[in-house]
């Protein structure tokens, strides 16, 4: 995505996910859901991958995961923030054949073809440069390797950006691509075959504070470059909770997420 107005801030993005680190899987709901939908996806697949490669790891728990699904691989648990990565290694057991390296999903330190299986849990929503990513993604992985991804959809956060945009702020919530263009970029990088499909996730919240607390744990905020230099005011921030929580039905909040799931294959 290229689109000026949804330009992540990447120093701002990392310095949040540092200090959201240690409380990160105490609100990951969304990310577990994820990854459950994305492993259940690949369960049809007949793979036996010797080398994993896990992008946007976070603390772990998906590597962790892989590690054991498939307990004759390596798996490599990449992520852009350092503290993040601190979790993940205290968190993995002693005789755990996962390590942790700290890199730019857009620019891979590894030799072409290192990978039998990628897995990108919720990293792309984070990503300014699709096709980079994936770029980088088909070269590092084997033909006849597995890119197994989930991310979100357009229809994500619809609750909350309609919601900032009666507050009068146009720039709060990033615009996700469509499945449709996320395949296009996977055939475009190289990648064959790609496989998708769409499901929605509803989250409820019954009060302001747990939304909150979860989206300051799992570092879900407004990261955007061309968000609001200045602090929001009481009554920009009192204009958005009442258009946010003055629509909820029966006093909860429901925040709808279009979890959009994929694999394709490497083509060497």
């Amino acid at each position: 995505m290229k689109d000026g107005s949804s330009h992540i801030d990447t120093g701002h993005m990392c310095r949040r996910f540092d200090r959201a680190a240690q409380h990160f899987e105490s609100a990951d709901f969304v990310h577990r859901q994820a990854f459950a939908g994305l492993m259940e996806r690949m369960s049809p697949l007949v793979i036996a991958p010797k080398s994993i490669l896990d992008l946007g790891a976070g603390t772990g728990r998906s590597s962790r995961a892989l590690a054991k699904a498939y307990p004759r691989s390596r798996v490599m648990a990449l992520d852009l923030s350092a503290g993040m990565l601190r979790v993940a290694r205290k968190k993995r057991s002693f005789l755990s054949r996962t390590a942790e390296v700290r890199s730019d999903a857009l620019r891979l330190p590894f030799q072409s073809g290192s990978f039998d299986l990628v897995c990108a849990n919720l990293l792309l929503p984070w990503i300014d440069d699709l096709a980079g990513c994936l770029n980088e993604v088909a070269r590092v992985l084997k033909k006849g390797g597995v890119f197994a991804f989930a991310t979100l959809g357009p229809d994500s956060f619809t609750e909350v950006r309609r919601a900032w945009s009666l507050a009068g702020s146009d720039v709060a919530v990033r615009v996700f691509p469509a499945m449709h263009d996320v395949g296009d970029a996977l055939m475009r990088s190289g990648l064959s075959d790609p496989v998708l499909d769409v499901d929605l996730l509803t989250v409820t919240y019954k009060e302001k504070a747990a939304l909150y607390r979860d989206l300051d744990a799992c570092a879900v905020r407004n990261c955007l470059s061309q968000r609001r230099p200045t602090l929001t005011g009481k009554d920009r921030l009192g204009r958005f909770e009442n258009a946010l929580f003055g629509e909820a039905s029966g006093g909860s909040l429901q925040l709808t997420l279009e979890m959009v799931f994929g694999h394709a294959w490497g083509s060497g």
